[in-house]
């Protein structure tokens, strides 16, 4: 067998799992059967002998995360409370001493559920319901603890059932979107072929086996220290226990605490193993759009990590627990002490490039003692509300930079707190009191602003490049300078960011995998080729949808190893999340790669199914089936998606150009016009809709609608070239002669129509 005819197997192969899609492939991948695993033994267990941490850790955050609706759980006033949201009444009752809601249900009629869970405890509790198949959803409608009231955490949004976004539908699922950093020893267990779940925990909540790993071999360890048999477990150390937290190594605490506390996709359903590499089971949200700001400040929740990479502490060794005690959840000190706990000029040893001095001082903060304006977090760790009533802290520790603000509007702590001063005021308070301070200082901020507005052309290349290279700067900033490169890249860049695929940040190495995208297939394979072997699962994945349509034959046998072997990793990560509309789409994605289209239109389906508001799942299902050679189910794909989302231009435009395949001319024309009212300066809605009145022998109403195009676009090349035929057909040829005069001044190099061709030389 040929090189080559591996491959064509291997891919057979691949295309074989989009279309069983088998959630065993799944199930054995998971997790570790070995006889030696420890297994876990529960909280209650630890509190024999862990009095302390167990009665600190009770009250906390982490053991509220999730609980059994019960008296001694439920905060809100079930008292037949009622609340009143766009029309919506939803009401709050008890019955026989169980807890329950009437709201509007998955059909969009009042029902009364069953409150199953309680999650949090302050500012606010969450309720879950359970629904046929084992689904747990969150309710949109949750207790204020603080003010003690009910409100609804999408205030501005009137969302009906049949809405992914509704509470009874995909995104607030909680088996798939949350359970896996509320509860310990979290397994999904979803069936994609029943679409049901059959979710376990060992504790409900976040407890003690949730960060210290399965218990029972310390228990053994505890109950015999003599006797113990430490080789009878697997990856245990001598106390029995998997986790330990050595002084020395910040990096595994972090990682077990950004499990949960960070904005990232998973790549497996379950709790991963205690200890297990961060990016062996999630790939981090880099600093993009809409999560944060140009500058690294954030924007939407994204949950601590990302934030903490950004920061000096971060670099220099800090950990979560230098500022917060680990049981129980709360700071270490109250107010500037946490902070003074190294920033003082006693210092801290620990950290001993931090220079001492008197941070908590007027001469440091400006601000009377005692204000909030003194508080180091209110400068430093500025906070933005989620969940209407949550504020969550920046954990980048920022110094404030209103001349940011001037340049390119990120927000800043001086005018976040004194709102009725302009950014100018804050940037020359600053200047005057810290001359030698940062503003007006180089910052990423700039950089990062101009490429997401898609400007500074190749300077910005090379300077996102520089960015990238510079080992002086953040990992997860350098990430980002790479996301910002793709689609921008030639092959002379791709050759110069190959020594990243060596980095020691695999953040670096997984964005630097992607960068090929968009580039040519051969350059895209080879630069993807060296990351299959990548030692982080995260970049092994983001590398193998680069090399699934290489053709080449000449690669070497351990390329088509590690493609197979990165390919099972893969499937194991979509079916992962089979459960997300999403990874449907992926799924789809993957199939048409792979050329199988029932697969695709398998997925797609169950993407639509899902949400029915996925106008881009609608769409591509109505491609597949034309594709198919089957425009009438197109038709009545495209026809369903408008139904479901209402009229888009883009539904009408595909709807109209389907129905002109059907030889729909009355129909094809009043889809495309209903695109063109929705968005009237599309030029290629105008030229469909030319092309409609061309074959339709109506070369007038062609003229006219390529004439309107023109006035806006002048130039555009394919406009130029339908109307020169359509005059031609009109019988109007000196037009179509001048028309096609004037396509070939602008575009020498034009492969015109060879109707077209004899015009050039007609005489005037």
């Amino acid at each position: 067998m040929s090189k080559h005819s591996q491959f064509v197997v291997l891919l057979s192969a691949c295309a074989a799992f989009v279309v069983a899609l088998d959630a065993s492939t799944a199930a054995g991948a998971e997790q570790s059967v070995a006889k030696q695993d420890p297994k876990y033994v529960g909280a209650k267990t630890c509190k024999s002998c862990h009095v302390e941490q167990y009665s600190t850790w009770q009250p906390s955050h982490h053991s509220w995360a999730m609980r059994k609706a019960n008296l001694d759980n439920v905060l809100g006033d079930f008292d037949d409370a009622v609340f009143d949201h766009h029309g919506l009444r939803t009401r709050f009752f008890t019955k026989d001493g169980k807890y329950f809601v009437e709201t509007d249900g998955p059909e969009g009629r009042l029902e009364a559920f069953e409150i199953k869970y309680t999650v949090g405890v302050a500012p606010l509790q969450q309720y879950l319901v359970e629904l046929e198949g084992g689904r747990l959803q969150a309710l949109d409608v949750v207790w204020d603890v603080t003010t003690k009231r009910w409100f609804n955490l999408y205030p501005d949004q009137d969302l009906k059932a049949g809405n992914g976004l509704h509470w009874t539908g995909p995104y607030k699922n909680w088996n798939a979107r949350c359970g896996v950093c509320h509860s310990t020893d979290y397994r999904k267990a979803y069936e994609p072929r029943t679409k049901t779940y059959k979710t376990t925990w060992s504790d409900i909540n976040v407890a003690c086996e949730a960060c210290h790993g399965p218990g029972e071999a310390h228990v053994h360890w505890a109950k015999d220290k003599e006797g113990y048999e430490g080789d009878k477990f697997r990856g245990v150390g001598a106390d029995g226990l998997i986790a330990t937290f050595e002084a020395a190594d910040a990096e595994k605490e972090i990682q077990i605490c950004a499990t949960c506390h960070s904005r990232r996709q998973a790549v497996s359903p379950n709790s991963p193993p205690i200890g297990a590499p961060f990016d062996d089971h999630y790939r981090l949200a880099l600093l993009r759009p809409g999560l944060y700001h140009a500058d690294g400040q954030i924007l939407d929740e994204v949950y601590v990590h990302g934030s903490f990479l950004q920061s000096k502490m971060y670099a220099k060794g800090v950990r979560c627990t230098n500022c917060h005690e680990p049981h129980s959840g709360t700071l270490r000190a109250e107010g500037n002490g946490v902070c003074t706990q190294c920033h003082s000029p006693a210092g801290n040893a620990d950290f001993a490039s931090l220079k001492p001095r008197d941070y908590d001082s007027s001469s440091h903060h400006f601000h009377e003692p005692g204000t909030e304006g003194a508080q180091c977090v209110s400068c430093h760790m500025p906070a933005r509300n989620y969940m209407v009533v949550d504020p969550r802290r920046d954990h980048s520790f920022r110094v404030p930079r209103p001349d940011l603000t001037q340049a390119i509007g990120t927000p800043n702590a001086c005018t976040g707190c004194h709102d009725d001063k302009p950014a100018s005021w804050a940037t020359e308070e600053i200047k005057k009191r810290y001359p030698e301070g940062r503003i007006a200082t180089p910052h990423f901020a700039t950089l990062f602003h101009q490429a997401r507005s898609q400007a500074g052309g190749g300077k910005i290349v090379k300077e996102l490049m520089d960015l990238a290279l510079n080992t002086e700067q953040p990992a997860i900033v350098r990430a980002t300078a790479l996301d910002l490169l793709r689609g921008r890249v030639s092959g002379d860049s791709l050759k110069r960011i190959k020594p990243l695929s060596g980095d020691k940040s695999s953040i670096v190495r997984g964005a630097a995998a992607a960068l090929a995208d968009g580039a040519p297939r051969n350059d895209r394979v080879a630069h993807a080729i060296p990351f299959l072997r990548d030692k982080s699962r995260a970049v092994r994945l983001t590398a193998i949808p680069q090399v699934l349509d290489a053709t080449r034959s000449d690669l070497r046998q351990y390329d088509l190893q590690a493609i197979a072997s990165v390919m099972q990793e893969h499937q194991r990560a979509l079916m992962a999340n089979a459960d997300f509309p999403e990874t449907q789409m992926s799924i789809a994605g993957l199939a048409l790669v792979l050329r199988n289209l029932p697969a695709a239109e398998k997925a797609l389906r169950t993407a639509v199914a899902m949400d029915p508001q996925l106008g881009d799942a609608w769409l591509l299902l109505a491609r597949v089936q034309m594709q198919a050679r089957r425009p009438r189910e197109a038709k009545a794909t495209l026809r369903s998606a408008i139904a479901k989302l209402g009229g888009s231009a883009v539904l009408y435009q595909s709807l109209g150009n389907v129905l002109a395949v059907l030889r729909d001319v009355e129909g094809a024309e009043r889809a495309l016009k209903d695109a063109l009212r929705l968005a009237p300066n599309d030029a290629n809605i105008f030229l469909d809709l030319a092309a409609l009145y061309s074959r339709a022998l109506r070369p007038d109403d062609a003229i006219d609608q390529l004439e309107q195009l023109l006035k806006a676009t002048p130039d555009h090349p394919q406009a130029l070239e339908l109307l020169a035929l359509n005059q031609l057909a009109a019988g109007k040829l000196v037009d179509a002669r001048d028309t096609v005069r004037r396509l070939m001044r602008r575009y020498p190099s034009y492969r015109l129509n060879r109707r077209l061709a004899p015009l050039r030389n007609l005489p005037q």
